[in-house]
């Protein structure tokens, strides 16, 4: 060691103190030029992908598929913004570091959410197109609907059993009051944050301690209301398309599975915005290293709560329950079902557990952009064995509409990631009046 710092002399130990020591924050605190290139691609694709869609129109059971897959879209960009905003809290209870690092871009996320109510819209104009208790609105229509063969007894009771939560009427109320509720939450930790960044006292203990407090204090409760409001909404949007279907972790279930897509589009978002200033400073090893153990933890969560539901019907063998899963995995359902475990959890668990990959930027990214698309393949499982034409019979040929769950769903999440990527422009990307930032600049640790 000795005759090493001798060979390298004083230009040696200047350079090794040079990386060793503390960094400065640059003074340019956004990438605006490379975040609008990625703008405009993803403008690009959503219109060549809308392009890909039109023809769709015309085959037949096209328009079906069309919204099926406009369903998904939808509920992976509010999965993308509400998910945002949930972890957005969670790190304002918790702190750390790694949520200094995911702010602004949670932020970004989260202020999609006037662009998702935006999306919902065309759901609930056409909903009786997808949904049997809206299709058939009232119980005189259901009982009629029993006696004309369109709908099963079951379907009937169950109809009229749910009647005050399913309905067109209570369907617009609940998802307005999803909307409103969650967007209160998103204006006021939007505001706030530009606040603590423009705080006279910002930088002294008490500027630290108030704003603390005060993103807590609404943070807490904000995490519980929102569990609330997205197991309604998952309920509402995505079991009630089949409407004899019960699970009681249903909620959890969309909220873990949100968790994941979010980790894995915010460390994509980080990475690559690490090419440039101010994240090629603000984002070390040790950061990106923990980025990748909470993807790791969320992964896990979800392998545990969809086992633990196919566990637990599996054992109770009810009849009125195991159709659910029947299906989705018979008639070339089970590849997809196959599919679903291999994408959705095995790869991803399996990588994670690699020390090296969580700390190399390039395989990170390629395996966040992976889990991105494992979790469309994931609603696809969810939503399409639902209706009639594709419950346990899967088939390509002669049923060509269900390609339309390529380019509709890509087109909607373009448009939402062009959404995305201009609210994230609209901030500097790092927090200045956060005791965190500090700590972000000091020296890698040697490892």
């Amino acid at each position: 060691m000795a005759s090493g710092h001798e060979h390298h002399g004083e230009a040696g130990s200047h350079a090794l103190a040079a990386h060793h020591g503390p960094r400065t924050l640059p003074s340019i605190l956004s990438a605006t030029t490379l975040v609008s290139a990625w703008r405009t691609r993803a403008l690009l694709i959503a219109a060549v992908t809308a392009a890909l869609s039109l023809p769709f129109l015309f085959v037949d059971g096209g328009r079906g598929h069309i919204l099926r897959a406009y369903l998904l879209g939808f509920m992976t960009c509010f999965g993308f913004s509400g998910g945002g905003l949930v972890l957005l809290m969670l790190q304002y209870v918790s702190g750390g570091k790694w949520g200094l690092l995911l702010r602004r871009p949670l932020e970004a996320m989260s202020r999609s959410l006037a662009l998702v109510f935006v999306m919902w819209i065309p759901i609930a104009i056409f909903m009786k197109h997808l949904y049997q208790w809206a299709a058939f609105p009232t119980n005189d229509a259901a009982r009629d609907g029993y006696a004309k063969g369109l709908i099963t007894h079951e379907q009937e009771l169950t109809m009229i059993a749910k009647r005050a939560m399913f309905s067109p009427s209570a369907f617009i109320l609940q998802s307005l009051a999803v909307f409103i509720i969650l967007g209160l939450f998103v204006y006021l930790l939007n505001k706030w944050s530009l606040e603590r960044d423009a705080d006279p006292a910002r930088g002294t203990e008490r500027s630290y301690e108030y704003w603390r407090t005060k993103f807590e204090n609404l943070s807490g409760p904000g995490i519980f209301i929102y569990v609330v409001l997205l197991t309604d909404a998952a309920i509402m949007w995505i079991m009630s398309l089949d409407v004899t279907w019960y699970s009681s972790i249903w909620g959890l279930q969309f909220l873990v599975g949100q968790g994941f897509a979010v980790f894995a589009l915010s460390i994509l978002t980080v990475i690559k915005l690490s090419k440039v200033e101010p994240m090629n400073t603000l984002l070390r090893k040790t950061e990106q290293h923990d980025l990748g153990k909470l993807a790791f933890a969320f992964v896990m969560l979800n392998i545990y709560l969809s086992f633990a539901e196919f566990l637990i019907i599996w054992s109770g063998n009810v009849p009125d329950e195991i159709p659910w899963y029947l299906n989705r995995i018979h008639g070339g359902w089970w590849t997809i079902c196959s599919l679903d475990f291999i994408c959705h959890w095995l790869i991803p668990f399996c990588l994670l557990l690699s020390r090296n990959l969580k700390r190399d930027k390039g395989r990170l990214a390629l395996l966040a952009c992976f889990m991105i698309f494992a979790r469309c393949v994931d609603m696809f499982w969810l939503i399409e064995p639902n209706f009639k034409d594709a419950a346990g019979n899967l088939r390509l040929i002669g049923n060509w509409g269900i390609l339309a769950y390529i380019p509709v769903p890509l087109c909607v999440l373009s448009l939402w990631a062009a959404y995305y990527l201009t609210e994230l422009n609209k901030r500097p990307l790092v927090n200045v009046n956060d005791p965190h930032l500090e700590e972000m600049l000091e020296a890698e640790h040697a490892h």
